[in-house]
């Protein structure tokens, strides 16, 4: 069975301009508000995303992940492998990391790092591991500035001299506050070794 549009359904071709033309000035009406609107929402968001960046609540990756991006701590993260704490450093923190770089590691006396990667030697290469890492907080350059204190580590205590840039023990922190997920990493120089 047919259906048939009643008789007074009809639009013609004049209806119809009409129409086409009243819904066109309703959308020119409407557009400059929605483009207002939606570039509001644009620069709201890029005003958070860059102050949740600056505060490291973006950053999705740990402190170990953060590391092997840049690149620079390949001797850095052999150690933690070796040492079995990989894990920890992945866990949920907060940490804050004083991380040598991999021209650090290579400043030790010639077959240092060979010796350490040994299977008998993965506690005294933990140990010297846990020396640069904080646990329970997430230290930030501008929390040390002015300071000289004694901070505890996983492995005894670390001298942090924040009065000319910031130094821990003899090492210098050449970069500072790069966020992860669960911590804090700050790059430096030379690789704390334990007293004894």
């Amino acid at each position: 069975m047919d259906m048939v549009p009643p008789a007074n359904s009809y639009v013609g071709p004049p209806v119809m301009k009409h129409l086409i033309a009243l819904s066109a000035a309703l959308a020119l009406t409407a557009a400059p508000a929605f483009a207002e609107t939606c570039q509001y929402t644009k620069q709201k968001t890029a005003h958070q995303v860059e102050a949740e960046l600056v505060k490291g609540e973006w950053t999705k990756m740990d402190i170990v992940d953060t590391a092997a991006e840049a690149g620079q701590f390949e001797t850095l993260l052999a150690a933690a492998t070796a040492a079995g704490l990989v894990d920890a450093l992945k866990g949920d923190g907060p940490l804050t990391v004083f991380a040598p770089t991999d021209e650090a590691f290579a400043a030790l006396p010639d077959g240092t790092v060979e010796t350490l990667l040994l299977p008998e030697n993965k506690d005294q290469l933990a140990g010297i591991l846990k020396l640069h890492v904080i646990a329970g907080s997430k230290v930030t350059s501008d929390q040390l500035a002015g300071q000289t204190l004694t901070v505890d580590t996983l492995n005894g205590e670390v001298a942090i001299d924040g009065t000319n840039g910031v130094m821990v023990n003899d090492a210098t922190v050449v970069k500072a506050d790069i966020m992860a997920s669960n911590g804090v990493i700050h790059v430096i120089d030379k690789v704390l070794l334990p007293s004894s």
